[in-house]
């Protein structure tokens, strides 16, 4: 018990009447709402007391929202920050077969049976109500709300099917502290801009405003300071302890948003009551007076009084709150203790790779044309490939910085707006993060966006939305909700004549480090068009998460061992490549150098110049393609891997420890680049893996 539930009934006898416009029969089912979400968290700290509850953050203090999910329709797509207790079961009453309350216990006790994440986290998201899930990542849902609201008219556009209405308003909610995350500034500045330039944007921004981030103080009127002044973003404000208030102002906003199509952001004030979390003290910073003061602003405490004045007597409105507490603590009796994950298998189940036999059969078919029959640069190679997958699927869209009118920085996209469209392949802004985003709205409302990272280097700035949004949907919704990508990322070094690290990036460890993601890394340009085929059918059919990663320094090479001799080029393919199946080079009997990228045509040459050598190229650096390896390392019982990333957190460690765990016990080394940034110039020679390197680490053990 805390003091916010002890007090309560003393406190509704105290109340005076409020008169009210919305009527009883309004009020009431909202009130319910908000009862649920306060005894769903005392009940969630019960659980825990009793060693059965492993979430205790939340919404008390909040439930004023349920007023925004009486605003909006129950198909409107919403992305919820972790205290929308009350809107979610306000949203749940809507479809009147929904048990919110136990949904949401379910999740507290991470059992198996609860409906989206089926024990992996506790969320607020079910397919059925249009919510999509998020956990408590600070503010990394509101990129992925802007690219919702943004594909909403473009799939109307190109005639895609959306799960989605065409009038259809997109609410996002967050805190007034990650109100302040670049993440958050950066989503509502690319809603701005898109909306500047009369693109539809139904974005409806909720800010629910506690004054507080766990200990930090927000400063008072910051929030409309931030907002309430910007161009192009109406601004609506109320007190979200006030369920009236809050259901007027909240009607008003969705309103100018659905008639409008332009984003607005609506401020709630509310209040934090019962603390950050179970675990949080908050005498240690905020005093008696302080905690008092909320605990007077109990939104419940608002609701009862609007309830008096529609002539409930004060027994009336506390034995509500008493019969939700039964009902409430009834359940949560039924869900302690029920089967919980039990098994590796099982908690990675929604995380597994694309089924091969699924891909192959939703592959259409790359075929080549009549009369285009002529050897292609690896550039060449994906920009044919990415007009063939434009052409296949009429729900492929393909955006980034410059590859629109200029075709991208290397050409590697010209043309394809030209023949497409505008609608279908088009310019963004400047802003990683939002790319991204614009990706993750596309793929989960019907799209299959084709986004591009212009330097691998700048993914960097945006690599939550891969870890934290795109790769965790799945594992967080078992597939129900998915949003399939293909992002492609210019990368790696050995640029001539724009050098330095951001041009010349091999940071991929984070990419590797990320459960369920694809990542292609083609060096020939028949593969990289294969792969890239493979990779939109796997995001297509399975929703996959692909990442794409193409070599700079490889796109327009056209020889491989003398100049003029146009080894590079290769015609365009008329088969796929299989997610993790490595590609052979020659059957040399004394050594094999497993590698990738650039120093595949490095290996190359070394194998060229010393006898009895085989090349393997990775292709797929996840998953990595252990049964391939594991094969061609066996026929030599010497393995040298080149690896052009950095010795540590590089690709070759986890090809070493690959091996290893497979049972290979032959000899084993590798060449790597070294653990520092890409310099400019010359420089860049003496940190970066070279082919002098490869060759005398294959002559070492070639002679030992």
């Amino acid at each position: 018990m805390t003091a916010v539930d002890e007090l309560f009934a003393e406190r509704v006898r105290a109340l005076k009447p409020v008169p009210c416009d919305h009527p009883a029969d309004v009020l009431l089912p909202l009130y319910d709402a908000q009862l649920g979400s306060r005894h769903s968290d005392l009940a969630a700290r019960w659980l825990q007391s009793q060693g059965q509850g492993f979430y205790t953050i939340g919404s008390s203090g909040h439930e004023g929202n349920a007023g925004v999910a009486a605003a909006l329709r129950p198909t409107d797509p919403a992305l919820l920050h972790y205290r929308s207790g009350a809107f979610y079961l306000a949203r749940a009453a809507q479809h009147q077969d929904k048990d919110g309350i136990r949904d949401i216990l379910l999740g507290v006790a991470a059992a198996t049976s609860e409906p989206i994440a089926g024990g992996r986290h506790k969320v607020f998201g079910r397919h059925d109500l249009a919510i999509i899930p998020q956990t408590s990542t600070i503010a990394s849902h509101l990129p992925r709300a802007m690219g919702v609201a943004f594909t909403i008219a473009r799939a109307a556009k190109l005639g895609v099917p959306s799960p989605w209405p065409a009038d259809a308003v997109v609410v996002t909610s967050f805190g007034d502290a990650s109100a302040n995350h670049s993440t958050a500034t950066g989503a509502i500045n690319a809603a701005l801009h898109t909306s500047y330039q009369g693109i539809p944007m139904p974005l409806l921004l909720v800010c629910e405003d506690n004054g507080i981030g766990i200990s930090v103080r927000t400063p008072d009127g910051w929030i409309k300071q931030a907002y309430g002044q910007r161009p192009g973003l109406r601004y609506f404000d109320a007190d979200g302890t006030d369920l009236a208030a809050t259901l007027t102002m909240a009607t008003e906003a969705a309103t100018f948003v659905r008639r409008n199509r332009r984003p607005a952001f609506l401020r709630l004030r509310t209040v934090r009551l019962m603390g950050h979390a179970g675990s949080d003290v908050e005498a240690a910073y905020r005093s008696p007076a302080e905690l008092m003061a909320d605990e007077e602003l109990d939104p419940l405490l608002g609701t009862a009084r609007l309830l008096l004045g529609s002539g409930y007597q004060p027994d009336d409105v506390i034995e509500l709150y008493e019969s939700k507490r039964a009902e409430v603590m009834a359940i949560a009796r039924e869900v302690a203790g029920l089967p919980q994950l039990d098994s590796a298998a099982a908690v990675a189940a929604p995380l597994r790779m694309p089924d091969p036999e699924i891909v192959a059969k939703s592959l259409p078919g790359h075929h080549v044309a009549p009369g285009r029959t002529e050897p292609l640069t690896l550039g060449q190679s994906i920009n044919r490939a990415l007009a063939d997958v434009l052409a296949s699927y009429p729900e492929a869209i393909a955006f980034g910085e410059d590859i629109g009118r200029k075709g991208g920085v290397y050409g590697v996209t010209r043309g394809l707006q030209r023949t497409f469209g505008a609608a279908r392949v088009f310019d963004t802004l400047l802003d990683e993060q939002s790319i991204l985003g614009l990706a993750l709205g596309a793929g989960v409302s019907g799209l299959l966006p084709l986004p591009e990272i212009q330097y691998l280097a700048y993914l960097h700035n945006a690599e939550d939305q891969l870890r934290g949004e795109a790769a965790s949907l799945k594992f967080f919704s078992q597939g129900q909700y998915r949003n399939p990508m293909l992002l492609r990322i210019a990368g790696y070094g050995y640029q001539k004549g724009f050098g330095g690290h951001f041009h010349n990036d091999d940071a991929i460890g984070v990419l590797r480090d990320i459960p369920g993601l694809v990542i292609a890394s083609p060096a020939r340009p028949d593969d990289a068009a294969a792969m890239l085929h493979t990779c939109a059918a796997a995001a297509r059919a399975e929703g996959a998460v692909c990442v794409f990663l193409e070599p700079i320094a490889l796109y327009h090479q056209r020889d491989l061992y003398e100049p003029g001799d146009e080894r590079w080029l290769a015609q365009y393919p008329a088969e796929p490549v299989q997610i993790g199946k490595a590609r052979t080079y020659g059957d040399g009997a004394e050594l094999t150098i497993i590698t990738f990228g650039n120093a595949l045509p490095m290996s190359l040459r070394v194998a060229a110049e010393l006898p009895g050598i085989r090349v393997v190229d990775l292709r797929w650096l996840a998953p990595l393609p252990i049964e391939d390896l594991l094969r061609e390392a066996n026929a030599t019982g010497r393995v040298l891997v080149a690896d052009e990333t950095r010795r540590s957190g590089g690709v070759s460690e986890g090809v070493l420890a690959a091996l290893l765990d497979a049972g290979y016990t032959g000899r084993l080394t590798r060449v790597t680049s070294e653990d520092t940034f890409v310099p400019l110039g010359n420089a860049a020679h003496q940190v970066l893996l070279s082919q002098q390197t490869i060759k005398q680490a294959a002559q070492a053990l070639l002679d030992n």
